[in-house]
């Protein structure tokens, strides 16, 4: 712990500060969001599509808005989108502890999902910029503990205040946010846009997109970690539904056991995993080396499929092996991937290029899903577990091409760019 301290403690004041926001957004996040669908279907008693469609537009309203973050991010300084963001998630959470009808559901719920789409990019792009070339890798390495922290602690907060009611629950989130917001407005250094220039600012952004999307080396990476994102999510997916297949009706308290143990390997592993991956591996390398632990976390849950004797005890502890597994590969790859967008980038339109990254892993996380629903609904047992090991392999050999044909090699800032 000493150690973790000096470390966060050698950044200047602005990173320390958003890694300690980072914590508390994942606090006031998590602390509501697990419990939201129980709220709105038993709560509320909305019908199950109701329940759907409200937490898929929360998702549709991030991931889909999250390039048009990073674009305000790069042309009026991210300090103005963290503030926003906070704000209007206080907001869209003060709204969810009040509403009750569906179209005032709705439109907390696309709230929530706008506030993280202004935040999440501007928030790594100060980072990337404050930490500079040199730290880039260590700063989100630290940034993923916090992050990962206040997954763990977010769902217990919010479980102990569930004691009281669920709009307890929405207050205590709404005032982390606000605090937030005005901690953020008075103690987060400024960090002016790049100069612009005089032409009207939808032209400047419609060539700054135009310049990502001819970015090819950008658009392959993204398209060679979208599977890792899919394999991420099966924390939330996949290993609850083979819990339920497990545990029956107590499913709910395997699978808060295994999001736990999921989050604290993280907690625990990140800086470990970086400091090994720093001395003896490139960040191309780490990155493969990590897809390839995230595939393999799913081996283990093809033990026992077609052996009922083996039962909950042996299944139990293979989806405690996953979720280690899980945590400990993108822990391995995560401040690798991160310094990779700002190499790609150019170091230019950095946060745009976090919004274009997030808004791609947030179409293929909702694809995949899809599709490995559709791998349950086969019912054969192996099937999905399959899938899922081979899309890590597949990702890994995808990123380790890439690298060999030079594609991850850092891209000089273009001339006469936007930005």
């Amino acid at each position: 712990m000493k150690g973790l301290r000096g470390r966060v403690a050698s950044f200047d004041r602005g990173a320390r500060l958003l890694m300690a926001n980072q914590f508390a957004i994942n606090l006031g996040f998590y602390m509501l969001m697990p419990y939201l669908a129980d709220h709105l279907a038993h709560g509320l008693g909305l019908a199950a599509w109701a329940v759907g469609l409200v937490l898929g537009l929360r998702n549709f309203s991030q991931q889909g808005m999250f390039l048009i973050g990073g674009t305000l991010a790069d042309r009026y300084g991210c300090k103005p989108m963290i503030i926003a963001g906070c704000a209007l998630r206080t907001v869209a959470f003060g709204l969810l502890a009040l509403a009750s009808v569906l179209p005032a559901l709705i439109a907390a719920s696309v709230l929530t999902g706008l506030a993280g789409a202004l935040f999440n990019p501007a928030v790594r792009g100060y980072l990337a910029e404050e930490a500079g070339e040199e730290r880039r890798v260590e700063a989100f390495a630290l940034f993923n503990v916090f992050y990962q922290a206040g997954i763990l602690v977010g769902p217990l907060a919010g479980l102990a205040l569930l004691a009281w009611d669920f709009r307890a629950v929405c207050a205590a989130s709404a005032i982390v946010f606000g605090i937030l917001a005005v901690l953020q407005a008075n103690a987060l250094p400024a960090r002016p846009p790049a100069r612009r220039g005089a032409e009207p600012a939808w032209r400047a952004v419609v060539a700054e997109w135009r310049l990502i999307a001819a970015n090819r080396s950008f658009l392959l990476f993204a398209a060679a970690m979208a599977g890792s994102y899919v394999l991420a999510f099966q924390v939330y997916l996949a290993l609850p539904l083979r819990a339920r297949e497990l545990f029956g009706e107590r499913a709910g308290w395997a699978t808060g056991a295994v999001f736990a143990v999921s989050a604290l390997a993280g907690l625990v592993g990140q800086m470990k995993l970086t400091t090994w991956a720093r001395r003896t591996l490139s960040g191309p390398r780490a990155i493969v080396y990590g897809l390839v632990g995230m595939g393999a976390a799913f081996v283990p849950l093809l033990a026992g499929v077609h052996d009922s004797a083996a039962g909950p005890v042996v299944g139990g502890l293979a989806l405690v092996l996953c979720a280690v597994m899980l945590a400990w590969g993108g822990a391995l790859l995560y401040p690798f991937e991160m310094d990779t967008l700002v190499r790609l980038a150019g170091d230019r339109l950095v946060a745009t290029y976090y919004g274009a990254y997030s808004t791609a892993s947030g179409i293929a996380v909702s694809l995949g899903n899809l599709a490995v629903g559709a791998l349950f609904d086969t019912g054969v047992a192996w099937l999905p577990w399959t899938v899922l090991a081979a899309t890590g392999l597949g990702c890994a050999a995808a990123v380790a091409g890439l690298h060999r044909s030079g594609h991850l090699v850092a891209r000089p800032a273009v001339v006469g760019a936007p930005g």
